[in-house]
């Protein structure tokens, strides 16, 4: 029997499971911080490393590295992905998924005095953070502030757009 190696497999967007977007704003040095967060429930069909082995080629497929420095998405005019926000909403786009969450009010008017959110993309499944259940802060916290989890996303300074250009 001939296996075929997971770099050459074809990309299966079923395979990331469900993706579930997450905003919030938070204190930074030099005000708020507009943050957005995605990541996989693990539910997919090879289950939660399946998934995450999904999401992680889904960002090198991409042009991102995992855990690395963040990567200036206005330096970086090629990069595959775009963030609108508009109406309370976050929309973000890249090949193979279309995901949108509802934003705070505080969460925008970050953005719109930033021009970009930080957007980490786990690839640490989150199970338990399913989405029309609320996530407690300290929750979130823990989850988006672990190593397991920082060492493993992709981190990129999305600039976000709006329909008006």
């Amino acid at each position: 029997m001939t296996t075929t190696p997971s770099d050459t497999r074809p990309f299966r967007a079923a395979d990331l499971g469900t993706l579930v977007v997450l905003a919030w704003s938070g204190q930074a040095p030099d005000g708020d911080m507009p943050y957005l967060l995605a990541y996989s429930l693990g539910d997919g069909a090879n289950g939660p490393e399946g998934s995450a082995a999904a999401v992680a080629a889904l960002l090198r497929n991409n042009g991102l590295n995992l855990g690395g420095d963040v990567v200036d998405g206005a330096q970086r005019p090629g990069l595959p992905m775009t963030l609108l926000a508009e109406a309370g909403q976050a929309v973000l786009t890249m090949p193979y998924l279309n995901a949108h969450c509802s934003v705070p009010p505080e969460w925008f008017a970050a953005v719109r005095t930033r021009g970009f959110a930080y957007f980490m993309f786990a690839t640490r499944p989150w199970p338990e953070a399913a989405p029309g259940r609320p996530v407690a802060p300290e929750r979130l916290a823990a989850f988006a502030g672990a190593v397991e989890t920082l060492s493993t996303a992709a981190h990129v300074l999305l600039p976000t757009r709006n329909p008006r250009g």
